[in-house]
């Protein structure tokens, strides 16, 4: 099996974000990748020609999958990406923010060695700073919601922000700055037609907009 270091990172970066979108439940086409990656439309093109002669990725009806090699790429990739974050959150007091583009970095040179021996320092975590699971952890996902889909006066406990909205520029560091991190409770004070939503989280009304809403998961 392909091992991280044995492909090119930009290969790996193709294929930890074909597998982030399909975490996300996101249909995996070139123009997802283009949004996710900022890169232009003919970059991803003639990517994904080249990881699929590399049999990394299936294309049908414009729809992309991970092969089996391929997923088990991304799977190495992400998991040394999370370890990273959680490192450098946990241990160095990084921001979210901060971690998360320092992981993108970390995540194409952390050996195998270096991998185990952060996970045996962290204690061996399931999750990542933003409670995206760690492949290769024992990991149980809990019985989460959307928090669009709770109603005023219904209390709710953060559970996870997925990666769609690690990319979305300042917003980590808003969430983390309200303390909309998982494990904190609050309670849904305000809710608009539009998806906006008040919450009250750590004593403070906190608002969120309808694309952030849509897709914090909680447990309630």
């Amino acid at each position: 099996m392909p091992t991280s270091g044995e492909h090119h990172p930009a290969f790996e970066e193709y294929c930890e974000c074909i597998f982030e979108l399909q975490e996300d439940d996101v249909e995996v086409i070139q123009a997802r990748i283009v949004e996710r990656l900022n890169v232009s439309r003919p970059a991803v093109s003639e990517m994904m020609r080249r990881l699929e002669h590399e049999a990394l990725i299936t294309v049908n009806n414009n729809s992309i999958r991970l092969t089996e090699a391929g997923a088990t790429l991304a799977q190495q990739v992400v998991r040394r990406h999370r370890l990273a974050e959680r490192l450098l959150t946990d241990v160095l007091g990084l921001s979210w923010a901060e971690a998360h583009h320092e992981a993108g970095r970390w995540e194409h040179v952390i050996s195998t060695n270096v991998e185990v021996a952060i996970d045996r320092l962290l204690g061996s975590p399931t999750t990542c700073p933003h409670g995206n699971p760690i492949p290769g952890s024992h990991y149980e996902a809990p019985d989460s919601r959307r928090l669009a889909d709770l109603g005023v006066g219904d209390a709710f406990t953060v559970s996870r922000i997925p990666e769609e909205l690690e990319f979305t520029p300042g917003l980590l560091d808003f969430l983390e700055g309200a303390a909309l991190i998982p494990g904190r409770s609050g309670t849904v004070t305000a809710s608009s037609p539009d998806g906006t939503m008040t919450v009250e989280v750590a004593g403070s009304h906190v608002g969120v907009g309808a694309f952030a809403s849509a897709r914090i998961l909680v447990t309630a």
